[in-house]
């Protein structure tokens, strides 16, 4: 897409990869590429066969962030971030977003790996929050994104050190969910997206609904939206549904 910010590989399977294609550039977050970003995502979610979706990049980085060398292009602001925003462009997607994270995650590159619903890390990947250096403030979303993933407190650490999280601490912080070394890491990926292609489709795009709206709310307040939800959802389903759904569990449960 574009002249060379991004690239989607689809899957039989039921799933899409999309890679930050810019290894030269550290696969800087360019207009460009937030562009065609948000217009590959919106393409995706209108594919009825993909259901969900790894985002990784190119080469060694996984993003280093905004490209400041737009910074002020054609009189934008701060490089066009607020007019085009890749964590939105991939929160557009309904199903799961796994970040399968490649190497260095730095900065605006965080702020978009932090909007994926979860992460993997290869062994060599590293976390760094630089926007104090270099006396910026994030408006992807990442000081919200942070504290929550990892606590008020280390997201504290990250933000005012700027230092370098290795992968195994990253895991150890919940930062990410698994640490596997580089060579495995899309085949881990893959791995975890077929499992999550195999569920029913209202249900994972609900329940992802379900996990992120609740994260916004108090506890009461939670509790009485999972409810609502759970009467509006299962009420459309029918023992039938149920009963050749089980039979697929199990179908799949005796060919493993």
């Amino acid at each position: 897409m574009g002249d060379g910010t991004i690239r989607v590989e689809a899957s039989a399977d039921g799933y899409a990869v999309v890679r930050l294609d810019r290894p030269a550039r550290l696969n800087t977050l360019s207009i460009a590429l937030r562009r065609d970003l948000a217009d590959a995502v919106a393409r995706l979610e209108a594919d009825p066969s993909v259901h969900v979706l790894i985002l990784t990049g190119t080469g060694e980085v996984f993003s280093a962030g905004l490209d400041i060398t737009e910074w002020d292009q054609d009189g934008r602001i701060a490089a066009g971030a607020y007019d085009h925003d890749p964590v939105a462009a991939i929160l557009g997607f309904g199903g799961p977003v796994i970040g399968a994270i490649n190497g260095l995650c730095l900065t605006g590159g965080l702020e978009l790996a932090l909007g994926c619903d979860f992460l993997i890390a290869a062994d060599t990947a590293r976390f760094a929050d630089s926007h104090c250096q270099v006396g910026l403030l994030p408006g992807w979303g990442g000081s919200v994104r942070l504290a929550r993933r990892i606590g008020i407190a280390r997201a504290m650490e990250m933000a005012l050190t700027a230092r370098f999280i290795a992968a195994p601490e990253a895991l150890a912080w919940g930062l990410v969910n698994h640490v596997v070394p580089a060579a495995q890491l899309m085949d881990k990926a893959a791995e975890l997206a077929r499992q999550m292609v195999f569920g029913v489709p209202a249900a994972r795009c609900d329940y992802k609904r379900l996990l992120r709206d609740g994260q916004a709310l108090g506890f009461d307040d939670a509790i009485t939206m999972e409810r609502a939800a759970s009467v509006a959802a299962n009420s459309g389903v029918t023992k039938a549904d149920l009963d050749a759904r089980l039979a697929r569990l199990k179908g799949r449960g005796a060919s493993r």
